[in-house]
């Protein structure tokens, strides 16, 4: 996968120029190298985070999971976690929200680019044999809806990238952090459908609910360009 990536940001550059004489075709796509996109990259990280650890710390209240005393090891995983959810944050952005975004914007009108990009995105993420499409079915539609944030969040963030790939990537490093470094248990008191099959956030209704809201206030925000 990491050769097919650097492949494919190899024909980014022999795309662009060629077909559009796009010489600094990731300022199109929003990859600004300054102080306004670090910015927005670091206030998404933490909204990522935040949202995170909000909803397991409802649940908490709810009785549905609990909280377990850090490991030793907790800051090698919060380090691991921040690399990684940055690596992956900036790769699936600036493929989904960069290049396929600008390339959709150019022939369709703004609701057309909106749900199917998100449609691709969920698609993409949710390829599996069908068995587990059907037991996981629930994630599908919090995957379409993340797509959609997304989007919102760089719509209203001057079309930066920095908001995305800070967004996604804090989402994912709030669940690495509560997965690999064991910091909660699950209860088993209520169904997974709930809390999340697979102990995934997003395929429950606990994350659907959560990050409804933020799209919510994502969208209210937003700046159609």
């Amino acid at each position: 996968m990491g050769l097919l990536y650097i492949e494919f940001i190899g024909l980014l550059f022999f795309w662009n120029l060629k077909v559009y004489n796009a010489p600094y075709w990731w300022r199109e796509y929003g990859l600004a190298f300054n102080r306004k996109n670090t910015v927005y990259l670091l206030n998404g990280l933490s909204l990522g985070l935040l949202f995170t650890f909000s909803l397991f710390i409802v649940e908490s209240l709810f009785g549905w999971v609990r909280f377990n005393a850090a490991s030793s090891n907790i800051i090698k995983v919060i380090l691991e976690g921040l690399l990684s959810s940055l690596g992956i944050g900036l790769a699936e952005e600036l493929f989904f929200r960069g290049w396929l975004l600008a390339e959709l914007k150019r022939n369709y009108s703004p609701s057309i680019v909106l749900w199917t990009n998100a449609l691709i995105f969920a698609v993409l993420h949710f390829i599996k044999p069908l068995s587990e499409i059907i037991r996981t079915l629930p994630q599908f539609p919090a995957l379409v809806l993340l797509g959609l944030t997304l989007i919102w969040a760089k719509r209203s963030h001057k079309n930066y990238l920095g908001i995305c790939i800070g967004l996604h990537g804090g989402l994912v490093w709030g669940y690495y952090i509560v997965n690999v470094g064991k910091i909660i248990q699950y209860t088993d008191k209520i169904s997974s459908w709930i809390t999340g099959i697979d102990n995934n956030p997003l395929a429950g209704i606990m994350g659907l609910i959560f990050l409804g809201i933020l799209a919510f206030c994502l969208r209210k925000s937003q700046q159609i360009t």
